[in-house]
């Protein structure tokens, strides 16, 4: 199992940006796809951002394409979420997710079974 843990939510103003990091223990994540996903209230969780064991391939739902950047560092043993342009709509908690190789590069939370506790990120208008 990886354990997972968030940081770098807040409280920005529509237009702000944050970066979010998640930071992996207890096994390295290079033999992991790692995912972004975020759940407002009262909605399902939903996919943000993927990006393969290798950071060769990133996939980004559309809401977030050209605001967004997913990245990772292996030897950091992290994942991280630039956030930019921020719109009220983005208000959600954040989680990392880290998904075996074998599954594919998903967009399905099925397809991740370690995730962290998650970060809020609140944006106001």
């Amino acid at each position: 199992q990886v354990q997972l843990v968030e940081t770098g939510g807040g409280l920005v103003q529509a237009g702000g940006s944050l970066s979010l990091s998640c930071a992996a223990s207890g096994r390295t994540i290079s033999g992991y796809h790692m995912a972004w996903f975020r759940q407002a209230i009262g909605k399902d969780r939903e996919f943000v951002a993927a990006i393969d064991e290798s950071g060769g391939r990133t996939y980004y739902v559309d809401s977030v394409k050209g605001r967004c950047t997913i990245s990772r560092d292996n030897l950091e043993n992290a994942v991280y979420l630039q956030m930019n342009r921020l719109r009220p709509e983005d208000t959600a908690v954040y989680f990392c997710a880290a998904g075996p190789i074998r599954a594919g590069l998903s967009v399905a939370t099925k397809q991740y079974d370690n995730w962290g506790q998650g970060t809020q990120v609140t944006v106001s208008s």
